[in-house]
């Protein structure tokens, strides 16, 4: 298992410079944000493909600091009734998927998204309860009629192109937020379907991380570090339901923390040991989005952190069995 990040706690730097960091921390990957919500300030997907000397620019940079691309990221709406959002998100999609095909990138990580109840809606909605009774042909209605064709679309865009891997995050919000809603979509349209796993998301939906590992097991296609603490003196009067803006943390009922300030070693050691369990062996790519510390801080202690906890060598052999 190797070590590595997203790009976008280095937006504020050139992508060389964002890398000569992320190889001076001692990381081993990059994981990079091409559309959607994600800016292209990094890599502008259909730049690349237009232009083959800087798509190989880009390449060489990575291998002169002995770098891997874990995964391009284009995490968007491409569900969203509005159809200025969704045909921009899946015109990123498609050529992010294009250009991972092009350098070899085996995985591209995204959202599902997240319809409106109907073709006149101007925004998306999110059902979570199935009563009264037209929440549930809502719900209905957004699978059936748009999330399954549109998913079977894309997966086989993705598979023409040789991408087997779309890792989707399970994120509140968007359709698929559990692993159930994540298989019942892999059920509907094909294995391409898997999970960019991230913690951060579950915890505070009361979702045990290492127990969801174990229901998805050879689901998981990329992994996030991020960690989230559940604020219980306000979580239990208001519930998990949050809307108070981000940086109102103090009477939020949780907020994003950097890895091990949510929770500590023993969650982690047991979250990295099942990682290993279910076969998992590719890349921890470490997210930073805790607003109590800087980006150089949260990243910092967040490798010295799971540089303790992780396990990065083969397995040895079982003599005493």
């Amino acid at each position: 298992m190797k070590l590595g990040v997203f790009n976008t706690v280095f937006l504020d730097r050139k992508l060389e410079e964002a890398l000569d960091a992320v190889k001076s921390l001692g990381l081993d990957a990059i994981e990079i944000g091409c559309g959607g919500f994600i800016p292209k300030d990094h890599i502008d997907p259909e730049e690349l493909l237009e232009n083959d000397s800087k798509r190989k620019s880009v390449s060489r940079e990575l291998e002169k600091r002995d770098l891997i691309l874990s995964a391009l990221s284009c995490h968007g709406n491409m569900a969203h009734p509005d159809k200025k959002v969704s045909e921009a998100h899946q015109k990123d999609f498609r050529n992010t998927v294009m250009l991972a095909s092009k350098m070899g990138v085996e995985r591209v990580v995204c959202f599902c998204g997240c319809p409106g109840t109907s073709d006149g809606d101007k925004n998306p909605s999110w059902i979570t309860c199935p009563w009264p009774d037209y929440f549930s042909e809502a719900l209905k209605w957004q699978w059936e009629e748009k999330l399954i064709p549109l998913w079977k679309e894309l997966a086989g865009f993705a598979r023409k192109n040789g991408i087997k891997m779309i890792g989707l995050e399970m994120h509140p919000g968007d359709a698929v937020y559990n692993p159930a809603k994540l298989l019942k979509l892999r059920e509907a349209v094909g294995e391409e379907i898997g999970c960019n796993f991230d913690p951060s998301h579950l915890f505070w939906q009361g979702i045990d991380p290492t127990a969801a590992l174990r229901a998805l097991k050879d689901c998981i296609f990329h992994v996030h570090a991020k960690d989230s603490r559940v604020e219980p003196l306000v979580a239990q009067v208001n519930g998990v339901l949050d809307t108070k803006p981000y940086e109102e943390e103090i009477d939020r009922s949780w907020i994003f923390r950097t890895v091990g300030y949510g929770h500590d070693s023993d969650f982690w050691t047991d979250f990295i040991s099942t990682l290993r369990l279910i076969g998992y062996d590719h890349v921890l790519s470490i997210e930073h989005e805790d607003s109590l510390m800087c980006g150089e801080e949260g990243l910092t202690k967040a490798i010295e952190f799971l540089k303790v906890v992780m396990i990065t060598k083969p397995r040895g052999a079982m003599w005493w069995d």
